[in-house]
């Protein structure tokens, strides 16, 4: 497949108000427009700074590496088209795609990244819709490895241990009960792990929507569900064995925990809501201190696709989301307890990385990163 080069963007500040102290989910560098909507211009100092790479990607897939390098990954928006992968090594200034070769009509729903070089990328759907490709080369060139051969199965996200040797991914439940897929050597092959340590969940689904629906902190798994239950599954063995618990966001057709953060093994926090009714953030966001029981905190004015710890003192949280019509961006300062909606803006995808970025991505090729 042709490379679509490097993509110089223009960006645009977009303002935003700073507080104090089931997976419903060829351009050229002209394709890179600008997005001139403003937030809540309420001053501060806390903005986005968006860009649009490819206005003909939906991008679900984020996964930054530091205050320099990205991998985003999205899903046409044109019936059949390309899936595709891009990476920046210079702060968001420019995007080099790097898709594999062959990718039309796939849905790329979640990268997990260990530099500009190694990333492992998800591909979400029925049947062998469901792949991971793997690079070393910073896209160059990728291997295949995993191609989904039951028809049963749908996976939805992806995450790797600490020192990426070790990784899982997660698909629907299989015969009553969610399926786990197992690396031990950094993602170059995959097994399905036994199910005999995962409960039932008949009923249950996950969430493709932001590739944060399975998260790993420490030696500790966690997945989120939805549908007929939305609970938190838990696995201390490397995925072989779960337990489960109420996450106390509602469950429904559309509705569930969308995404997962975890500051520690034991302190987390589980975001969703409704994909029928994204204006309504009521118990849509709740929190554990010991990693088994989670509590309803403070209500969002939207959904939540995609939660973080941002990276300055105290670890505020911050939530975004975007369907329907429906977007926007909350901070919160107190473990989810309040929350202030400093943005209009909203996206698919968040992460915050450890030297002090936070980026985001989400439909219509858009990427962001919160500047203050």
């Amino acid at each position: 497949m042709p490379r679509l080069g490097v993509v110089v963007l223009s960006t645009v500040l977009l303002a935003s108000p700073l507080l104090g102290g089931a997976s419903y989910a060829g351009s050229t560098a002209a394709a890179a427009g600008q997005h001139a909507t403003k937030g809540h211009a309420h001053g501060g100092t806390l903005s986005w700074r968006e860009s649009v790479i490819d206005a003909d990607q939906n991008f679900r897939g984020l996964d930054a590496v530091d205050r320099r390098t990205a991998w985003v990954t999205g899903e046409s928006l044109t019936e059949g088209g390309p899936g595709r992968v891009f990476r920046t090594t210079d702060g968001g200034r420019s995007w080099e795609d790097v898709s594999p070769p062959g990718t039309e009509g796939l849905s790329f729903r979640d990268v997990e990244a260990r530099s500009a070089k190694r990333a492992v990328i998800l591909a979400i759907g029925q049947g062998d819709a469901s792949r991971i490709y793997r690079t070393t080369d910073g896209g160059a060139t990728w291997d295949t490895a995993f191609v989904n051969d039951d028809p049963a199965a749908f996976y939805d996200c992806m995450a790797f241990y600490p020192g990426g040797r070790s990784g899982l991914a997660v698909s629907d439940p299989v015969d009553g009960k969610f399926r786990i897929l197992a690396t031990h050597d950094f993602g170059r092959s995959w097994t399905v792990l036994p199910n005999d340590g995962m409960p039932e969940a008949p009923t249950e689904f996950g969430f493709a929507a932001s590739g944060d629906c399975l998260v790993t902190v420490g030696h500790t798994a966690y997945l989120g569900s939805g549908g007929g239950a939305a609970r938190v599954f838990r696995s201390d063995d490397h995925g072989l064995t779960w337990t489960a618990t109420d996450s106390t966001i509602s469950a429904g057709d559309a509705a569930g925990v969308f995404a997962l953060a975890f500051r520690t093994p034991n302190r987390g926090v589980a975001v969703g809501g409704d994909f029928d009714a994204p204006k309504d953030g009521v118990d849509a966001v709740a929190t554990t201190r010991n990693g088994r029981t989670w509590r309803n905190v403070g209500d969002l004015t939207h959904l939540a696709e995609d939660v973080a710890f941002l990276p300055r003192h105290g670890h505020p949280l911050i939530v975004t989301g975007d369907f329907g019509g429906v977007r926007g961006t909350s901070v919160s300062t107190n473990d989810g307890r309040t929350w202030t909606r400093i943005s209009d803006l909203g996206y698919h995808a968040l992460d915050c990385t450890h030297d002090g970025s936070c980026w985001a991505a989400g439909g219509s090729g858009r990427v962001a990163r919160l500047t203050h």
